[in-house]
């Protein structure tokens, strides 16, 4: 008879997950999600442990129980009241949180952080099979009642402009041919012709990814994305790189003589490379360019995308040519980045005359 026993070794339960199991799992977890998220689940964290500590004085211990969540809601969110609009949240709490470097003002939360900080809330339950107050009926009530107050208002997160072709052409116009400009010239074309790359996948793009198709055009395969978390091999990975991106890329690439490892990266005194760029930096340079072009303040590295989507309307594009680019595979996401502006054609109907 087989013994199920190994000399020296024990045998798992199939019922339990041993603690190097346990541990496995939660690192793939994390592996799996993005920097960015992951550190604004931190943030949410460390937030909700900073709040219920000075407003309940004694650490906090999950799970939390529904009037928690409540309370939480109502100290963060702008209601209307006779004397205007009000929150409930405690002035020497307010500017504790802020003193503790937990909130960058005092006031109430935008809505778009309001409903982050629940999600990570729930999350954190979710994964540690404890009971959700974010379930709580009165807690979805609140919510779904919350959001509709502040549409009625018309208080809602405006989104950043889009960087269609004419403000990104004056931004290139600043990119001279130094190392820095070159760098810059071949990442806000490699951004936006690709398809509005998120600026995490600009900071993560490698060379080995990254394949010459024929005179100076290339390919690049975006293995690994937002709307492609799983890395499934799809037709709509593969964005190809030509004309005026294409020339920059290669100029940059001449210059700064890589040939494997992050294509871009930092550029230090005397022309010497560092390491790969950051998300933050990538950030950074779509700001600084379009400062140093003079336009308003309405660009973020998020406009790279909504400018792509906007000017591929703008210009007749088929719409399944554009998800092709940007990856999505929702016709109404790949809307959400839409922006309808005086060149949207649609704007001036009654101004065509008939032939």
């Amino acid at each position: 008879m087989i013994t199920p026993v190994l000399q020296g070794k024990s045998i798992l339960d199939p019922h339990l997950l041993s603690e190097p199991g346990a541990q496995a799992v939660n690192e793939l977890l994390r592996e799996g999600e993005s920097a960015n998220t992951l550190a604004s689940y931190r943030s949410a964290l460390r937030y909700w442990a900073a709040w219920f500590s000075l407003r309940y004085e004694r650490p906090i211990a999950l799970p939390l129980a529904p009037g928690a969540v409540l309370q939480f809601v109502v100290d963060h969110a702008q209601r209307t009241t006779p004397a205007g609009l009000a929150h409930e949240l405690p002035p020497h709490v307010d500017e504790a949180l802020v003193a503790g470097g937990f909130k960058g003002k005092a006031g109430p939360m935008a809505l778009s952080t309001l409903v982050h900080r629940l999600a990570v809330l729930s999350k954190a339950h979710q994964l540690r099979g404890l009971e959700n107050p974010c379930q709580d009926p009165k807690v979805r009530e609140l919510l779904s009642k919350t959001r509709r107050a502040y549409g009625k208002r018309g208080d809602v997160a405006r989104k950043k402009d889009a960087l269609t072709k004419a403000p990104l052409l004056a931004m290139l116009q600043t990119c001279d041919h130094s190392l820095k400009g070159l760098r810059d010239r071949a990442l806000l074309l490699f951004a936006w012709a690709t398809g509005g790359r998120r600026r995490s996948e600009v900071a993560a793009a490698d060379m080995r990814h990254l394949r010459k198709t024929g005179g100076s055009s290339y390919t690049y395969a975006l293995t690994h994305s937002k709307t492609n978390q799983a890395a499934a091999d799809r037709p709509e990975n593969y964005k190809p790189i030509e004309g005026l991106a294409s020339e920059a890329l290669q100029a940059w690439l001449a210059a700064s003589r890589i040939q494997d490892g992050p294509i871009f990266r930092q550029v230090r005194k005397g022309g010497q490379l560092g390491p790969a760029l950051s998300a933050a930096s990538v950030r950074d340079i779509v700001r600084q360019r379009a400062h140093a072009a003079g336009l308003p303040d309405v660009f973020s590295a998020h406009s790279l995308r909504s400018g792509f989507v906007t000017e591929a309307a703008v210009q007749n594009v088929p719409l399944a040519d554009t998800m092709a680019m940007t990856g999505h595979r929702s016709v109404a996401s790949v809307l959400g980045y839409f922006r309808a502006s005086s060149m949207n054609p649609a704007a001036s109907l009654l101004d065509v005359t008939d032939k």
